[in-house]
């Protein structure tokens, strides 16, 4: 089978398509398959085992819309199905001709609405929003989403959403694959944020939940569109790192305590899975996917999204509990077992066959 693989970011981005675009290809071609991967960055990709064509960010939006919609048709002549896991327009004008299988990550409505400051409301809020701008852009999504034989998403609570514009789609998480790490600690307690610094993160919530914490420290790391206004609002216990090689996250959130999410909502939360993968449990707002991941008391805790007086309240008893700590961190590797990649991926590999078919 050949498999055109699209999408929009790539390493070293930070994102779960950076990570979950090139273990596919990979998997996908250690099982015989042939792999192309259309994607943007800026500046060129380490080489892989496969062809990945790239466009470069730093033309303008149209341009560059315009050439990365003609490498994604070039790549996917003579394909068996194309894979969108981003650009999502690009993708289903460039693979006309090619099955396509597309899988969202969120609403790319409502992206875009965020990037262009049109909303401040959550994902499953937004979703009520109203206006002639949005529903033109909405129209363009249900659109370009007819083309795809198949929708995957990480969540139930994103299928959810997506059944709510028409369409039925296949719940399949994100893999994660922990790397084998020493049981190493931090020195004081400490608590790991990892992922891009945007507005659906909610990171004020945190930053209230650890200044009513002052001998806890929060290490950030990531980089994004809101880092400068994060990092203004930050208390004294909060220390930002910029953006980490996923390698390092991983590290990070081995060392720590726990993982600390406060978002507003999320479509899974692949810091959760990666943080319970290394055997640190979680602390984060029951938002979207989260709760499908994170069991209350069992590999975390969770309390109401966008309550910091909760979130500060969560944190303490953490601490202040040695037997609720040791508890949490027994059961969390266990916890996420089933999305080892051997478990997901053969998943999408089906997809893609049967899609191709």
């Amino acid at each position: 089978m050949k498999v055109v693989i699209v999408s929009g970011i790539w390493p070293p981005d930070v994102g779960g398509p950076a990570s979950h675009a090139p273990e596919l290809a990979g998997f996908l071609q250690e099982r015989g398959h042939s792999v192309h991967v259309v994607t943007t960055a800026d500046a060129a990709p380490e080489p892989r085992p496969y062809p990945v064509d790239w466009m470069p960010r730093r033309y303008p939006a149209g341009v560059r819309h315009f050439f990365t919609t003609g490498l994604v048709h070039r790549a996917a002549r003579g394909a068996d199905v194309v894979y969108s896991t981003g650009m999502l327009g690009r993708s289903a004008l460039g693979a006309l001709g090619a099955p396509l299988v597309v899988r969202l990550a969120g609403d790319p409505v409502y992206e875009r609405a965020l990037r262009l400051g049109w909303t401040t409301a959550p994902l499953d809020r937004f979703q009520g929003q109203r206006g002639t701008a949005i529903a033109g852009l909405r129209r363009l999504r249900d659109l370009e989403l007819r083309r795809a034989r198949r929708i995957v998403v990480p969540s139930r609570a994103l299928a959810e959403v997506v059944a709510g514009w028409g369409f039925a789609s296949e719940v399949v998480p994100h893999a994660v694959s922990a790397p084998d790490l020493p049981d190493r600690r931090e020195e004081q307690p400490t608590l790991v944020f990892a992922g891009r610094l945007v507005p659906q993160k909610a990171l004020s919530v945190a930053f209230e939940a650890v200044r009513r914490n002052p001998g806890v420290t929060l290490l950030v790391a990531g980089d994004g569109p809101e880092r400068a206004r994060v990092e203004a609002q930050a208390p004294p216990n909060a220390r930002f790192l910029g953006p980490q090689p996923r390698e390092q996250v991983f590290e990070l959130l081995r060392a720590a305590d726990a993982a600390l999410l406060s978002s507003d909502w999320e479509s899974f939360g692949l810091v959760v899975a990666e943080s319970l993968a290394v055997g640190t449990p979680v602390i984060a707002a029951a938002a979207g996917g989260v709760g499908e991941l994170l069991e209350n008391e069992r590999n975390g805790l969770l309390v109401p999204a966008g309550d910091a007086v909760a979130l500060a309240e969560a944190v303490r008893r953490y601490f202040a509990d040695p037997e609720l700590r040791r508890r949490l961190r027994a059961a969390a590797a266990e916890s996420v077992r089933g999305l080892a990649p051997g478990e997901v991926y053969p998943r999408y590999e089906r997809i893609l066959e049967e899609a191709a078919r």
